[in-house]
């Protein structure tokens, strides 16, 4: 059994107002799983950290059910869970991003949907499954408006995201590995990820030597401070000063506490 630690922090709205945090992580006997609701493009749909809350239980339910079913799959029926349950329609749904990390004897599995990624470590060094559509298309300039994420999303020339359409699942991106070549993994919300993809502040193996030497919050943190030194995102350009922020530590090295 692996050793397991969670950091998380809250983050601001668009408006700079705290408000309670939209990601969600649940830890299972042999899983992890992580989602990041997305900001509700309309004001009249619920939130997205309502849907990724409900997610992550159906997640969890469905991964004590069936430890063995392919992740895609399992996915695929949590969504269409949430979305009967509540009545959700596809295109007019809150959506989350999805991060489900897995493991057995012989392999670790995982599988990563929207920008919330999983990062593997074996003497092969960093080793990340990351799903970079939606940071593709921003690059793009495509993504200037929330028009322009509504009409992109879930579609074959967009991004894939957690939402009221199962299909979605099929298009989830997933990475076996074999158990004895896994150090630890990383699972991170686009509030941590962040510092490597944009910010520049860590890499992968520097996220994992300062969470094992100094605790994960001090990753976060250090998230914080550089968000704080560019306050008006003149620097980094982003809809938030401070983003929600979660990370798990999943050390197959690590003696237990």
């Amino acid at each position: 059994m692996p050793t397991i630690k969670v950091a998380e922090q809250a983050g601001v709205g668009i408006d700079g107002l705290p408000r309670p945090t939209e990601d969600h992580v649940i830890v299972l006997d042999n899983a992890v799983v992580l989602l990041d609701g997305a900001t509700a493009p309309r004001p009249d749909l619920p939130a997205g950290g309502w849907y990724a809350g409900l997610l992550a239980a159906a997640l969890a339910d469905v991964l004590r059910a069936k430890p063995d079913e392919e992740l895609r799959a399992l996915l695929s029926v949590a969504i269409a869970e949430v979305a009967q349950a509540h009545g959700l329609r596809a295109g007019a749904s809150p959506s989350s991003t999805v991060a489900i990390l897995r493991w057995g004897n012989d392999f670790v599995d995982g599988l990563v949907l929207a920008d919330s990624p999983i990062v593997a470590f074996g003497p092969g060094g960093a080793d990340p499954l990351t799903d970079d559509r939606l940071a593709r298309l921003r690059l793009a300039g495509y993504l200037n408006t929330t028009a322009d994420v509504q009409a992109l999303r879930n579609k074959p020339d967009g991004f894939w995201v957690a939402e009221a359409d199962p299909d979605a699942a099929a298009h989830a991106l997933c990475r076996s590995w074999p158990r004895d070549g896994v150090d630890a993994v990383l699972l991170a919300s686009d509030g941590v990820s962040v510092a490597v993809d944009d910010y520049g502040i860590f890499d992968w193996p520097h996220v994992l030597t300062t969470a094992r030497d100094h605790g994960l919050l001090s990753v976060l943190e250090a998230v914080r401070t550089a968000e704080s030194a560019d306050p008006d995102g003149e620097r980094w350009p982003r809809a938030k000063r401070h983003d929600d922020q979660a990370l798990v530590l999943v050390d197959f090295a690590a003696p237990p506490d």
